[in-house]
């Protein structure tokens, strides 16, 4: 039976839960390890609490930072079937909703890069050049707008260390910063009307009108997690990419259920399919990133099932 304090300790820890989970999307890119990552803080929270109350939000960051790093050292080792992207997480029309990180005073930050900017595929891919260090000092410093001081004591680094690592950090960045993904409702009407279009273009059989679509060279992701059939090497260039799509889009058959939503500041289709035959994913998330031209310049297709827990289900 949970003692008085131990309950007042996880009412108070939960009021800091959305801003732990932000954390810790950012840091690994997926929802699924955030989840876990923010129920392992809260349970070393009631194993050995800080001792000064005041302390606590401080005490939990600096643990799920550590927890954070641990893990994504752990997935750089392990060998992945096939490219690795990051998992969608709805976030609305207009803020970041669900993976809105509840910063005290507001609701956005005056750091580098916005709130709803670091939650882009486009983003979450960049950090994956990044130390677990550098990623965690780069989402301090740049995102969440802590200062040096700040992140030294949360990482537990000295002052000359997380400057040099900023340092290094921002420039594996540098090609990232060069076109930046800034969702700005601009680029969302942009990307929506690029993404409609590459997908009726599909459905009618046009392969030439999927082609005029898209930028030379465009890439196509796949993440299938090596649970369903799915390219385990990118697929590159305008004629590959439209056949690949249209072969895929042949094989699947009509999804029983089919929604363009709002996934990490873009739009994206999210499918459904009732009964897959062997190999083929129960649900589909299919995303673009275009250029300044309006043409597709990378698709992602993300199928692992961990990856797409999180989504709520569609009607």
């Amino acid at each position: 039976m949970s003692s008085p304090g131990h309950e007042a300790l996880v009412c108070a820890a939960r009021e800091h839960e959305r801003f732990l989970w932000g954390l810790c999307y950012r840091m690994t890119g997926v929802a699924a390890d955030a989840d876990e990552l923010v129920q392992e803080t809260f349970a070393r929270a009631l194993e050995e609490p800080p001792k000064r109350p005041e302390l606590l939000r401080p005490w939990l960051t600096r643990v799920a930072m550590n927890l954070a790093r641990d893990w994504l050292r752990r997935r750089k080792r392990e060998h992945y079937v096939g490219p690795w992207l990051p998992s969608p997480v709805e976030t609305g029309e207009e803020a970041v909703a669900s993976v809105e990180a509840h910063l005290p005073g507001g609701g956005t930050t005056e750091g580098r890069y916005e709130l709803l900017e670091s939650v882009t595929f486009a983003f979450l891919l960049a950090l994956e050049a990044l130390t677990p260090r550098q990623r965690a000092v780069l989402i301090l410093r740049d995102v969440f707008d802590y200062s040096v001081r700040e992140v030294a004591d949360c990482l537990r680094l000295s002052e000359t260390n997380v400057k040099v690592t900023h340092h290094r950090a921002r420039g594996a960045m540098a090609a990232y910063d060069r076109e930046r993904c800034v969702p700005t409702r601009d680029l969302q009407e942009r990307t929506r009307r690029a993404l409609e279009g590459f997908l009726g273009a599909l459905a009618s059989g046009d392969v030439e009108a999927a082609e005029a679509l898209l930028a030379e060279p465009v890439r196509a992701l796949s993440d299938g997690g090596g649970e369903t059939f799915a390219a385990r090497v990118p697929v590159v260039g305008v004629k590959r990419v439209a056949l690949f799509y249209r072969r895929v889009y042949a094989l699947s058959g009509a999804a029983d259920a089919l929604e363009v939503r709002m996934l990490n500041g873009l739009p994206a289709l999210v499918a459904r399919w009732n009964a897959p035959p062997p190999g083929k994913p129960a649900s589909l998330v299919l995303r673009v990133d275009i250029g300044e031209d309006g043409r597709v310049r990378e698709v992602y297709s993300v199928q692992a099932s961990r990856k797409l827990a999180g989504l709520p289900a569609l009607a």
